[in-house]
């Protein structure tokens, strides 16, 4: 019996050892609340039901929705759409308490480093602190927290800022709209 375990085990082990070596991949293509860029007003509002509030500004109409659950969290979301549909998007994260609300960031931005990599800007704003100093009362209450993922699909921006009372703030971005916010007009194309 013992020869036939063997190297049953060692084959086993030969998998976890390949699957270990495997390149990690993650995603690129970034949506907002599963819904395409582009994608219509009419079908948002369909699937989200009758938003609470509507809004034009600077050539777009942002919607709003109240208590949308997002990973735990009761959030108002907003929708930002131009003529061509779903431009962007936001939550703001409705938290209990100075822990809950820095559990809430800590939480919304591991799930995005899960499915979207490391950021760009993976620090705390004025410094840089373990996990154990975040739970630190003072910290907590003078550090703004940010986080930034700019990839080809959109780009998605994670922040919090205890000091000035501000929610957690989980805002997506289609490229058209981040082009038109840093003044390109035209989109970026490849020289020969």
């Amino acid at each position: 019996m013992f020869i036939f375990l063997l190297p049953l085990s060692l084959l086993c082990a030969g998998d976890r050892d390949k699957k270990a070596d495997e390149p990690v991949v993650f995603e690129t293509d970034v949506t907002f609340r599963e819904f395409a860029w582009g994608t219509s007003m009419d079908d948002v509002i369909k699937m989200m039901g009758r938003p609470v509030s509507r809004e034009e500004v600077n050539g777009l109409t942002s919607l709003v929705w109240e208590n949308v659950e997002v990973n735990g969290y009761t959030t108002y979301m907003l929708a930002y759409f131009s003529k061509s549909g779903l431009q962007g998007g936001t939550y703001y994260f409705l938290t209990r308490d100075m822990d809950d609300l820095v559990r809430c960031y800590q939480e919304q931005q591991n799930e995005i480093l899960e499915r979207y990599g490391p950021t760009n800007l993976q620090k705390i704003l004025l410094g840089r602190f373990d996990a154990d100093s975040l739970l630190d009362p003072v910290t907590k209450e003078l550090r703004p927290y940010e986080s930034t993922w700019d990839l080809p699909g959109g780009y998605i921006h994670l922040k919090v800022n205890a000091r000035q009372g501000d929610p957690v703030t989980l805002w997506f971005c289609s490229p058209e709209l981040s082009r038109q916010i840093s003044g390109e007009t035209k989109p970026a194309t490849a020289r020969r």
